[in-house]
């Protein structure tokens, strides 16, 4: 044991090549003693990938079912011994296995999956639709093992095309194949279309379909796909004319305002977003180099002038003391004044402050509580957690632990 420990230091990575070469017998012990830590006991597991002793296969489907073991460990026991069928009544068990550890719900499915219960199909379709790529891809595991087990006509059958989640398996099973998925551009879920966009690869077909589309949004995903092949923002930017130059409106978002958010987030927006927001951002000029440092120092001195005893300047994720953010922190007595790095945009918490008119006069624009409050429609962001539209004061003054 304290071999095996060896291979497992606190500090360091694990020796993966060793243990993998270890005597398994003795890994399967280690795995089973819970005075061993978790996490070794985890890397353990997955040592004995291929390998698992027969003599203890009982003792290690016991630790599965033991709602007092750590997940994380059962987790890993579930994708080692998935194969053993066995394991099935509990799988298939949701009372005895509802105990709401983290994870192991969704490693059940997985497992479901990879020993042929088509019954999973509809709970792991919806797993693989997550925007989580942990659970994305067990969802997607579970599945592929159902197509093994079964073929993909027959999950297909089972699942249909009623939920957006299903046709998004459907999508992958014709990309697959080899099959055109470019009608999927017009499905009516934007997580969907924006997935067959992701699979389009053929630019003489993207070309073709930007006039045949069915939808208006369908077109604007299929000049963006061509751009994702061929780079050439010419064409993208006469294609872009020839739609009409599809824009989303957002009342009250002016020009300045408007470059800064979408050339900042629209090409790295997620899923639901409109997809009008991408095209724009390939087909309008950003906003000029932004000389942060002279920014600061043209606010700190402004600052300064109007009698405000700046502290120095410091970024949004010193100041929280994690993250990052795009914005900067000067503290002026009581109050936080922030300096977004998108623009000459400064905020802070109270629109009264002296520091707004200091600022102003400095060539500074104040981001008020109105103006802020903003919402960027259909610009759909990662916020804590979150994947929604978020209004101007958040995107200009960002924040992310």
């Amino acid at each position: 044991m304290r071999k095996i420990d060896m291979l497992m230091p606190d500090r360091g990575q694990p020796d993966t090549a060793a243990l993998r070469a270890h005597d398994p017998d003795a890994l399967a012990r280690y795995v089973l003693d819970p005075g061993n830590a978790w996490w070794r006991r985890r890397i353990c597991a997955d040592a004995l990938a291929g390998r698992v002793p027969e003599a203890r296969v009982h003792g290690l489907l016991d630790r599965i079912r033991d709602e007092d073991e750590t997940a994380e460990v059962r987790i890993a026991l579930l994708d080692l011994l998935a194969g053993r069928t066995e394991l099935l009544p509990w799988l298939r068990d949701e009372e005895r296995r509802g105990d709401g550890s983290y994870g192991v719900a969704e490693a059940v499915l997985k497992a479901r999956g990879l020993l042929g219960d088509r019954t999973a199909a509809p709970g792991l379709s919806t797993l693989a639709a997550s925007p989580w790529q942990r659970w994305r891809e067990t969802g997607e595991a579970g599945l592929d093992g159902l197509v093994e087990h079964h073929g993909a006509d027959a999950v297909l059958a089972d699942l249909g095309e009623d939920r957006p989640e299903d046709r998004r398996f459907a999508l992958r099973t014709r990309h697959r194949a080899g099959l055109d998925v470019l009608p999927y551009l017009a499905d009516p879920d934007r997580g969907v279309a924006d997935l067959a966009q992701s699979f389009a690869a053929d630019p003489d077909r993207l070309r073709a379909f930007v006039d045949e589309a069915p939808t208006p949004e369908a077109a604007v995903r299929a000049v963006c796909a061509l751009h994702g092949l061929t780079e050439d923002r010419a064409e993208t930017r006469r294609l872009d004319e020839r739609l009409g130059g599809p824009r989303v409106g957002v009342d009250g978002l002016d020009e300045e305002l408007r470059r800064a958010i979408v050339h900042e987030y629209a090409p790295r927006c997620e899923r639901k977003s409109d997809p009008r927001w991408r095209l724009e951002a390939l087909c309008t000029e950003p906003p000029g180099h932004q000389d942060v440092d002279a920014r600061l120092a043209r606010a700190t001195a402004a600052l300064a002038a109007a009698g405000l005893d700046p502290a120095p300047p410091v970024s949004a994720g010193d100041h929280h003391q994690q993250g990052d953010g795009s914005y900067h922190v000067i503290r002026c007595g009581d109050e936080h004044v922030l300096i977004s790095v998108l623009g000459r945009f400064a905020s802070g918490h109270d629109d009264g402050h002296p520091a707004r008119r200091a600022l102003e006069g400095a060539g500074f624009r104040w981001i008020d509580g109105a103006t802020g409050g903003i919402e960027v429609s259909d610009l759909c962001v990662y916020h804590f957690g979150g994947r929604e539209p978020l209004d101007v004061d958040t995107l200009l003054f960002y924040w992310q632990d």
